[in-house]
């Protein structure tokens, strides 16, 4: 095969209800997963996953535990195929932990007892109804940027993952980013739309749940990753245990620069790209960063059968 490789998990936004059912019908690994974070978690992480209820899976301490689990399935699905190695990885917010865990930085039932003290620790950082987020779509990055600081007006509002040309998601306190919206629509702006979430993730407001989460993060071992992890907080792979921990840190607070990694692989001969996890978010994301660079979503047994047949191919 021509060309390099790179897996990419996906984080918060991808659960839904019933997610991994196909792959878990035919591969027992999946469930044998799902038992080992249960046991670390105290609950039954699958039978939230596959019945819900909806509105349980989606808080944050809960889903982040769920998505990591289900990121990591599907990588132990492909690795129980004979999947190709990546020459690259990289995760979004959440889901970097679970590159970490593929690339071996991370034991995985350590990463999932601690990404759902970082779920905590979100959900503790700002009381309810406090922090917002919205998607605006079709504003350059650097007009967007100006706007959030012209509407911050004392107050917390700043770009908080760069998912892609002309789409970007804002965060913080919630008048801010109201009055942020308005202005990305008067400037211009196709949309701009509050997002059904309970955190504001990725800017200011999470500074003290970042400084709270670093006591655990030095508590658990990491060793140097097998595989290169591109981190989000500045699209780089690092090797030091301290360097990815403090990264880890600082991605609560800063932004996620997704488009930034995407186009990052790409100058470096990234022809194929897989989505490892639930969902296509990432895959729809990959095709407004690069249209030359193919991405596929390895959402059941099928495209996962056909994506490592492709990958294979000499």
């Amino acid at each position: 095969m021509t060309g390099k490789t790179a897996l990419i998990f996906p984080g918060q936004g991808s659960q839904s209800v019933g997610m991994l059912a196909d792959l878990a019908a035919q591969h027992r690994i999946v469930g044998d997963t799902f038992s080992q974070a249960s046991d670390a978690l105290g609950y039954d992480l699958w039978a939230l996953a596959s019945e819900g209820p909806e509105d349980r899976l989606n808080q944050t301490e809960i889903t982040q535990p769920a998505m990591l689990t289900a990121d990591i399935a599907t990588w132990r699905v492909w690795c129980e195929l004979e999947g190709p190695v990546p020459d690259y990885m990289a995760g979004h917010s959440l889901g970097e932990y679970a590159a970490l865990v593929a690339a071996g930085a991370i034991d995985f039932v350590e990463a999932v007892k601690l990404v759902s003290q970082r779920g905590k620790l979100m959900q503790e950082a700002t009381p309810a109804g406090t922090g917002a987020m919205a998607a605006v779509l079709g504003l350059d990055d650097e007009r967007l940027e100006e706007i959030c600081q012209q509407s911050a007006g004392g107050q917390v509002v700043s770009c908080a993952n760069f998912n892609a040309p002309g789409q970007v998601v804002i965060a913080g306190h919630a008048p801010a980013v109201e009055r942020a919206c308005e202005a990305a629509k008067q400037a211009g702006a196709r949309r701009a739309l509050l997002l059904p979430v309970s955190v504001p993730s990725h800017c200011a407001l999470m500074k003290g749940a970042a400084d709270a989460l670093e006591p655990a993060l030095a508590e658990t071992e990491i060793k140097a990753p097998l595989l290169p992890v591109y981190q989000n907080v500045d699209v780089t792979a690092r090797s030091e245990p301290a360097d990815i921990r403090a990264a880890l840190a600082a991605q609560l607070w800063q932004p996620v620069l997704w488009t930034r990694t995407i186009q990052m692989f790409s100058t470096m001969g990234v022809e194929r790209v897989a989505e490892c996890g639930p969902g296509k978010v990432l895959a729809g994301l990959n095709r407004r960063i690069s249209r030359e660079m193919g991405c596929t979503a390895l959402v059941d047994a099928d495209s996962m059968a056909t994506t490592i047949a492709q990958w294979s191919q000499s």
